[in-house]
């Protein structure tokens, strides 16, 4: 009164694809959130440039969760990381003009990110009901086997 193994390793087999569906879906939305967050880091900046002036104050952190008080000398003068372990001194608008391409290359990596998560959920929906129709099969199986002959 076996159901022959065959039908439970392809179950199984499918248990493990789901699994590792999710596990990629979970890192791509990790991804996501890390992404996100570098564009409110980056909304904060571009706030921060556009609204400073030449002389103002503002405390700069050097490491280790501290900060020193420094006035800003020119803010003609802003250096913005380019990518790469590259930056570039930047004008006021130039530099808000860096950040903001910075933020529209961000936009379109999410966008290609959620595609991902949309194309796995839409794999692990097939994948789940290939395992429904295939239990179902075997319940059928067991059903038709426990049946006396008449």
């Amino acid at each position: 009164m076996s159901l022959g193994g065959g039908g439970n390793q392809q179950l199984q087999e499918l248990a493990q694809e789901l699994e590792a569906i999710e596990e990629q879906r979970e890192a791509i939305e990790a991804e996501i959130q890390s992404l996100r967050t570098e564009q409110t880091e980056i909304d904060e900046a571009i706030e921060a440039i556009r609204t400073l002036e030449s002389g103002s104050t503002v405390q700069v952190p050097v490491g280790g969760d501290a900060y020193i008080r420094a006035e800003i000398a020119d803010i003609d003068e802003v250096v913005v990381s380019l990518g790469g372990g590259y930056a570039a001194e930047r004008d006021q608008d130039g530099a808000v003009d860096s950040l903001e391409s910075k933020q529209d290359t961000i936009d379109g990596r999410i966008e290609e990110l959620q595609e991902q998560v949309s194309d796995l959920e839409t794999e692990s929906e097939e994948l789940e009901e290939r395992a429904q129709q295939m239990q179902a099969q075997q319940m059928q199986q067991l059903q038709q086997q426990q049946q006396p002959d008449e």
